[in-house]
């Protein structure tokens, strides 16, 4: 939702200064200063921008219009700022992945979606590491199982960034179960059995956030700005 207001709000101060470029003669260089810093320094937003028509009042009415964008509109232009607005997902390679040399498959597809990435690391987890990282299933009958396999060898840890990355991320993935997974996925087209399924995926908001604290740290994050950004999410 986020992104969807900031993409919302680049669109409109677009228009905004169009039309300042077009109208010259009825706005001064210092007005369009003016007018920019009030935006910027403004918190919250204002009532609807006025409508502009050629009038004597054309500047006045641009000055309202654009007070009445939100700040976030001109802090697209701070890489940092914009990439923190994105989702993020914990995306992990078990070691049946790593072994079987399905790292650069895996990637790419994430890749070639257009999702983003802001962290990786190869790491061999201790099994009280994988006991924390399947805390959720610590009653279940197959957890001991689980934080074995996931301390046996390298695991692949990634953070990666998008629009929708957590919800597409799982539909990228597939069901848990191989068998059960659509062809063209990753579990559907690489993966035959559960206990060999390859790769894990954060499954809502909440978990990603935990599972990114857990396996990184906040230094080893990426924020930046991806060239292919405005081909993937540009607005026209």
């Amino acid at each position: 939702m986020s992104s969807e207001i900031y993409r919302s709000a680049s669109r409109a101060a677009r228009s905004l200064l169009f039309y300042a470029s077009k109208h010259k003669h009825h706005v001064s260089s210092k007005g369009r200063t003016a007018a920019a810093a009030a935006a910027v320094s403004y918190k919250g937003t204002v009532p609807a921008l006025a409508s502009f028509t050629d009038s004597t009042n054309t500047f006045n009415r641009w000055i309202a219009g654009a007070l009445a964008l939100p700040a976030a509109a001109y802090m697209l232009q701070d890489q940092e700022a914009y990439a923190l607005q994105m989702e993020r997902t914990f995306i992990a390679i078990k070691p049946d992945g790593v072994q079987r040399g399905l790292i650069s498959d895996i990637i790419e597809r994430f890749e070639r979606k257009g999702f983003k990435l802001v962290a990786i690391k190869l790491v061999v987890p201790s099994k009280t590491f994988a006991q924390k990282h399947y805390y959720d299933l610590k009653d279940r009958p197959f957890f001991n199982g689980l934080c074995n396999f996931l301390s046996s060898g390298p695991v692949l840890a990634m953070v990666w960034e998008g629009e929708g990355v957590i919800t597409y991320g799982r539909k990228l993935i597939g069901a848990t179960d191989p068998q059960k997974s659509e062809p063209g996925t990753i579990r559907g087209d690489l993966a035959i059995v559960v206990g060999r399924n390859i790769i894990h995926g954060s499954d809502g908001p909440e978990t990603a956030k935990n599972e990114i604290n857990l396996w990184f740290k906040p230094e080893e994050l990426t924020n930046y700005t991806s060239n292919q950004e405005k081909w993937t999410y540009g607005v026209n």
